[in-house]
């Protein structure tokens, strides 16, 4: 029921070179994001636009429709790609992306009916640590992405869209850092401490 797509087509302007492929813990960073995920799905890969870089991977790598489009293009290919209809989106830079978050929001779509699952912080919408309806979203999302849309969130409100709370999420990603995504080797460096201390958060 769910497919898992992880996004890999930023920049890392920040960061200065591609932080997926930066190592955490001894591995490229992906590595880590793809070993917490692949026991959601039998359809995980990765989109993006620089699909060699990531052969070695052993998994299905998938370039972005059409190139440059940020990350709503990545997602528009994300679900395009996509072999079933519920697609968690994740980012390439979050090394604790939560597996029971993520199959929480699968099932409150489900349950519920909604287009996108996607939660919240203080500082706005997460939507990619979110879970999207192929067959309802893909229309909205390739009438954004002809009107030469570029923000990733601007056509919510043009599906059904649940959005949790922070209390919402807080039992499936208690310490709260589902949501970290990783931009300075300062980062780097602060998340390894706290996965060495933390073990297999």
């Amino acid at each position: 029921m769910l497919s898992v797509a992880i996004l890999a087509g930023g920049r890392s302007e920040r960061m200065g070179r591609d932080k997926a492929l930066m190592p955490f813990l001894g591995h490229p960073l992906i590595v880590r994001i793809i070993e917490r995920l692949q026991s959601l799905t039998d359809d995980l890969f990765v989109m993006t636009d620089r699909p060699a870089d990531y052969a070695f991977l052993g998994i299905p790598i998938h370039s972005d429709l059409e190139p440059g489009r940020g990350t709503l293009g990545g997602l528009y290919s994300s679900l395009m790609r996509a072999r079933n209809p519920f697609v968690a989106i994740a980012a390439c830079d979050m090394p604790f992306a939560s597996p029971a978050l993520f199959e929480h929001e699968r099932d409150l779509m489900m349950a519920g009916g909604a287009d996108v699952v996607i939660p919240s912080t203080a500082d706005g919408l997460e939507p990619l640590h979110a879970v999207y309806r192929r067959a309802t979203c893909l229309p909205v999302l390739q009438a954004e992405m002809e009107a030469g849309g570029r923000k990733v969130i601007a056509w919510l409100p043009r599906v059904k869209t649940q959005i949790l709370s922070p209390d919402a999420t807080a039992g499936y990603d208690p310490q709260g850092l589902a949501f970290w995504n990783l931009n300075t080797p300062e980062d780097f460096r602060k998340a390894e401490e706290k996965a060495r201390v933390e073990g297999s958060v």
